[in-house]
């Protein structure tokens, strides 16, 4: 068919809208450091005065942001970032999740072997659920069958809580050393097993395992996250290091993507469509879902050594991780042929990055 000037006008400024509405899709990604917080020194010293921290997590009703940092959580304003105050008396501060519907908040104590519970109004502790298992970690709560999962890592398994009563309804051993878990929103715990690289699939209501799904090319399955419009999980794992998206009702790798070394976290924002994953390199690697099976790396961030963990403010987008100085690795020895450097204490801080 012929097509006159005028059509092959039309058809280009057609094609170059559609390809301008695309684009315009896409949210702006320019990522950089807008604020470094320093916190103090926790009020109790760990054992031999080494430094810990591990999860981040963001109540962005209340903008307070809780930050876990070895016996205690600092808790920081999420605009001006001061100081709010610190919950305190733990042994190994892991997680964090507030349920404001009870008005409580909760916070897993890995060498305590237990789940502290707190009021989110005051930070003082009202109470604990003890586990019982050493490398009490993350922590995930499930809407449907309104439980909490406590993942305790190197015990290999999870402990579900009621947290209305304060008490135990199950432990489920997952076979293997586990790590984070996200839940769908209709009864499916999904859970990553580090030992095993795969992810462990739990149904809620029942609290039994499902279906075990290998999150191949990634090694060692740490973090990960869920789009629960699409049904896509966002597995990374270490050696080899590998972001994987897959789809939550088969277990079917989609897609993959090289990433840096030591992956701890990542998180998928809803609202734009981007999934950040945060690695003990000091990288935010930062994709963006065009569709339900194309993911595209949008933006590298360089961030510091050591600020694996992160968490997402979903009203601002801010992203924080937190960090120390470090000193150099020891020498290797057979026990630890590739020893990490180890941080110093006295150096703690979050960083902020912003749009």
């Amino acid at each position: 068919m012929k097509v006159s000037g005028l059509g092959r006008l039309v058809v280009g400024v057609s094609l170059l809208l559609i390809g301008g509405d695309k684009l315009a899709s896409q949210p702006a990604v320019n990522y950089h450091l807008i604020k470094t917080v320093p916190l103090p020194v926790a009020e109790a010293p760990l054992p031999g005065g080494r430094e810990y921290f591990d999860y981040l997590y963001v109540d962005a009703d209340a903008r307070r942001v809780y930050v876990t940092h070895g016996t205690e959580v600092a808790v920081i304003n999420a605009d001006d970032y001061s100081l709010v105050g610190r919950i305190g008396g733990l042994k190994l501060s892991h997680a964090v999740v507030i349920l404001k519907e009870l008005g409580k908040g909760f916070i897993t104590d890995g060498d305590g072997e237990k789940v502290v519970i707190f009021d989110p109004k005051t930070l003082k502790v009202t109470g604990e659920v003890k586990t019982n298992q050493p490398d009490t970690d993350a922590l995930v709560y499930d809407p449907v069958s309104k439980y909490l999962f406590s993942i305790n890592g190197n015990s290999k398994n999870a402990t579900v809580i009621d947290p209305v009563k304060e008490t135990i309804v199950k432990v489920i051993d997952f076979g293997g050393a586990a790590e984070f878990g996200v839940v769908d929103g209709l009864g499916t715990l999904y859970d990553n097993n580090e030992e095993k690289s795969d992810i462990v699939v739990i149904d809620t209501r029942t609290l039994a395992i499902k279906a075990r799904w290998p999150v191949a090319p990634a090694g060692t399955a740490v973090a990960l996250a869920m789009d629960t419009k699409n049904r896509r999980l966002f597995s990374a794992g270490r050696n080899p290091q590998f972001l994987v998206m897959m789809d939550a009702d088969n277990g079917k790798v989609i897609q993959s993507f090289p990433i840096s070394a030591g992956v701890d976290a990542d998180v998928f924002e809803p609202e734009t469509g981007l999934v950040f994953v945060s690695t003990r390199e000091g990288m935010i690697h930062i994709f963006h879902e065009d569709s339900p099976d194309k993911l595209s790396e949008v933006q590298t961030v360089k961030t510091e050594y050591g600020a694996k963990t992160m968490a997402i403010d979903p009203k601002t987008h801010n992203v924080f991780v937190s960090t120390s100085d470090f000193d150099p690795p020891a020498a290797p020895t057979e026990k630890q042929p590739r020893p990490l450097p180890r941080a110093k204490p006295g150096n703690f801080r979050v960083l902020v990055y912003g749009r």
